[in-house]
């Protein structure tokens, strides 16, 4: 009796149990097949519902660059290392680390009492042998007279000639020595070669200096007026740079920062003759005016090459242009103040500014702040139209408060 009792509770529980699974199948089912319709009904209604509140701007036609952009590198256009050109100790140094200094001003002084004394020594042994060749010169001429007499023998007359031409060649020798030595006594005294800027001191005074060592030089100079910046770009490119090379409206611009005005202008100086096959790139250089030395040797910096001008360029705010799938695209409102997707193509940017090539034209409002509400065809109104503008045709062309800007 018991076991039979325990059957009749477990066929009650398993029978609720089916119902219960059945009910909640029937209802998931059923939800499941209503979603889409009552999702899609829903959106519908939200789309066709209030207006949007966006900020927009007009496409303006303007002249704007045509631009290559790249990074650069700014070097000396002359650069040089001074080194001892003589042996001895440094005793002086005229200028500090960094100064600017002049060709032709003094900077080192290097011991000059070894270069001296080689000096007056060869200086001691020309007037020596100018004295000797003055006797030489002496005797053939007192010997002349005697050998057209035949008081003497010509071979006695031509010893006399042979001394004084070997000795006025000793002379010559002499004489160039001493010219050797000046020159080797004024190297004791170190000059700049170039006008520019010093670098770091090798060398304090007091040091030993080499001639023509092969450790570091004394100082570096390096030009700073004019500089030059050496910049690379694609090699696909410099078919753009070669026909506008000889425009005049072609110029480079040195920028500190891409969205900065340039620091300096320059003219293209530099076309490299081959391609580098590691890169892909060309080598350019551009030299410009640094009287300020605002730009520095060694400084990376951004360079714009100004190709030419486009005088009818059509341009939208960068927050107006949006990224998709299969290219750029805008929003634009229509004359009923209605929104679309315009598919547009994209030439260049500059700043906060870019350049369509095509997709719209001048005068068509686009949309530069994007509610996360807004579709394709939804109706909205700008930003700032107050009440009594509601009235007012949408594809009249609003003023500029009207364009929230």
């Amino acid at each position: 009796m018991k076991r039979l009792t325990m059957l009749l509770v477990f066929a009650v529980v398993g029978a609720l149990a089916g119902g219960v699974y059945w009910y909640w199948s029937q209802q998931a089912s059923g939800t499941a097949a209503d979603g889409p319709q009552k999702g899609k009904a829903k959106g519908k209604g939200k789309g066709s519902g209030g207006v949007l509140t966006v900020r927009a701007a007009l496409a303006v036609v303007k002249p704007m660059p045509v631009l290559i952009e790249a990074v650069g590198t700014v070097e000396p256009e002359h650069s040089v290392q001074v080194r001892a050109q003589i042996s001895g100790v440094l005793k002086a140094v005229y200028f500090k680390e960094g100064d600017k200094v002049k060709a032709g001003q003094a900077l080192f002084l290097i011991d000059p009492a070894t270069s001296q004394a080689q000096y007056n020594q060869a200086l001691a042994q020309l007037e020596r042998d100018k004295a000797q060749l003055e006797n030489a010169r002496a005797q053939q001429q007192r010997l002349e007279p005697l050998l057209k007499r035949e008081f003497i023998t010509r071979q006695e007359y031509d010893v006399a000639v042979t001394s004084a031409k070997s000795l006025e060649a000793t002379v010559q020798a002499d004489q160039a020595a001493a010219e050797q030595a000046r020159i080797q006594l004024g190297y004791a005294r170190i000059t700049a070669p170039i006008t520019g800027r010093t670098g770091t001191l090798a060398v304090k005074s007091g040091n030993l200096v080499q001639a023509a060592g092969t450790g570091a030089p004394l100082v570096t100079i390096n030009t700073m007026d004019p500089i030059l910046v050496s910049f690379s770009i694609p090699e696909r490119q410099l078919e753009d740079v070669r026909r506008f090379q000889n425009d005049q409206q072609m110029r480079i611009e040195i920028l500190a920062d891409r969205n900065a005005p340039p620091v300096a202008e320059g003219k293209l100086v530099f076309v490299d003759n081959t391609v580098t096959a590691q890169t892909g790139t060309v080598l350019l250089k551009t030299r410009v005016p640094n009287a300020n030395e605002v730009i520095w040797p060694g400084q990376f910096i951004n360079v714009r090459i100004v190709l030419t001008i486009e005088p009818q360029a059509v341009v939208v705010p960068e927050a107006a242009v949006q990224p998709g799938q299969d290219g750029s695209f805008v929003y634009v409102i229509d004359d009923n103040s209605k929104v679309k997707v315009q598919p547009v193509v994209v030439s260049r940017q500059l700043a906060g500014d870019v350049v369509i090539s095509s997709g719209i034209k001048g005068g068509d409002r686009v949309i530069t702040e994007i509610p996360q509400a807004l579709t394709p065809g939804a109706t909205v109104q700008l930003a700032g139209e107050g009440k009594g503008e509601k009235g007012k045709k949408g594809g009249r062309k609003a003023e500029p408060k009207g364009e929230g800007q």
